[in-house]
């Protein structure tokens, strides 16, 4: 994990399609100074993605300045789900920027009223409160809070229990980070909270047992009775994979928690707002969470985040108590409604479910072709991955991940770096405004940049 991507500039093949232009080195020599200035300026985490200075982005497309264009598959990492600059956001932003107000702390708003009242009307009816935050770290943090003070409330100080997922991500604060179930990202934190747990999740690759049984016995060999638990978090699907658990598992985790008392939390941050081809992921399991934690395509924008969830576990601290700088900001609420909107009015949740027919024939197709080095994939939606292992062997191969996102990106391709555990996984997220043939294209260039990357090992390591 966490290979860098050369910004030295290279000559690469010409493409010009509907859909991709490569038409200079890439990176563009001329910005290699802006590269290496964030390179100068900033930590050396944040040199992760491909080497695409961006200058606009609109609808499934990126643009350089040099007449470049990518089709995107990253979304922005998962935000842009209305697509990029949607001129219905972007008007939204206008008016509040020209009215002028861009601030008004926790004070009220209309557009924060509008937006809460807008987005309880999507959620299931006995989630009824809404608390707006910035980003899904901050929501995964609170709803880790209101888990805990509901159980000190109702089972008293034993109660603090938080059980997270073996591999799982809910961010990169403290708290957020514990939740997570990923090694590698906590070796910082030298005085982990004994009372944050974590269970193994039944994806069914990397952990084949995808029963609901698992779950009680790893809770009784670690000596965890459940009325020592005050929140199970997860979430909807783990994105590292995408992994999704079966249905009976998650039915049966919540029937586990209402039976003990326990506050259910599924982390919609990547999830939510129609990648999946359902409003809420949690919709393909039938069940009902007590809490909520979303972000990312709220906005398809600007960084909003919220915690939604039913009252008693909402309203459990006083005025002033609970609150947040940038609550409910009003450009950000203003920008999040008129996505919202879209997504509705525009049916994006159902172009999601019909493209992931296609996303995910395409996967399997691939993955039967590239069977020795594609371990594992799935798709759901517009939200897919490969996952990918050395050869013939159930180990993960970063390598091959990072090489397969370069050769896409020279080809007109854009994702993220390679995410999962061990960095294995080329994740796909593309906005849910995709159509099919610039969706077929994609995975046709991805086919490309697999083969053409087992080629290039091959000959080099005969």
């Amino acid at each position: 994990m966490g290979a860098e991507f050369k910004i030295t500039p290279k000559v690469v093949p010409r493409v010009e399609t509907k859909f991709r232009c490569i038409v200079t080195p890439l990176p563009h020599p001329d910005s290699v100074p802006v590269l290496e200035k964030l390179h100068r300026c900033e930590p050396t985490s944040m040199r992760g993605q491909p080497p695409l200075v961006w200058d606009r982005a609109e609808d499934i497309f990126v643009y350089d300045k040099y007449g470049n264009r990518w089709l995107d598959w990253s979304s922005g990492v998962l935000v842009a789900n209305s697509g990029h600059a949607a001129p219905e956001i972007r008007q939204a932003i206008l008016k509040l920027v020209e009215r002028p107000l861009l601030h008004n702390y926790v004070f009220p708003s209309e557009e924060r009223a509008l937006l809460a009242e807008y987005i309880l009307s999507l959620a299931p009816p006995a989630l009824n409160k809404i608390f707006f935050l910035t980003t899904g770290s901050e929501a995964v943090e609170c709803a880790i809070k209101l888990a805990r003070a509901r159980g000190l409330k109702v089972g008293g100080p034993g109660k603090i229990g938080i059980i997270g997922a073996e591999r799982g991500f809910h961010g990169r604060t403290l708290g957020a980070q514990q939740a997570g179930g990923i090694a590698a990202q906590k070796q910082w934190i030298v005085n982990e909270d004994p009372a944050i747990m974590h269970v193994p999740f039944p994806d069914g690759y990397w952990n084949e047992n995808t029963t609901f049984d698992l779950f009680l016995k790893t809770l009784h060999n670690k000596s965890v009775p459940a009325a020592s638990v005050a929140g199970v978090i997860f979430e909807t699907y783990q994105g590292v994979g995408p992994d999704f658990a079966p249905l009976e598992y998650m039915q049966a985790l919540a029937q586990w928690c209402k039976t003990n008392n326990v506050v259910l939390i599924l982390d919609e941050v990547q999830a939510g707002f129609g990648r999946t081809g359902k409003f809420w992921a949690f919709e393909h399991y039938g069940v009902t969470p007590d809490v909520i934690c979303c972000g990312k395509g709220l906005s398809s924008s600007l960084p909003i985040s919220a915690v939604i969830g039913r009252a008693e576990v909402m309203d459990q601290f006083p005025p002033g108590s609970m609150t947040s700088t940038h609550t409910g900001n009003p450009v950000c609420a203003a920008a999040a409604l008129a996505n919202l909107k879209k997504i509705v009015r525009d049916d994006l949740v159902g172009n999601a479910a019909r493209m992931g027919m296609i996303l995910e024939d395409g996967l399997r197709k691939l993955q039967k072709r590239y069977a020795a080095v594609i371990g594992h994939y799935s798709a759901r939606g517009l939200v897919g991955g490969v996952q990918m292992v050395r050869h013939g062997k159930k180990e993960a191969d970063a390598a091959l991940a990072h090489d397969v996102i370069e050769r896409c990106f020279h080809k007109g391709l854009l994702l993220f770096a390679p995410v999962g555990a061990w960095g294995q996984t080329v994740k796909i997220a593309p906005p849910l405004t995709i159509t099919e043939e610039p969706l077929r294209e994609g995975l046709t260039v991805l086919g490309e940049a697999i083969k053409e990357a087992l080629a290039t090992r091959e000959k080099n390591h005969p």
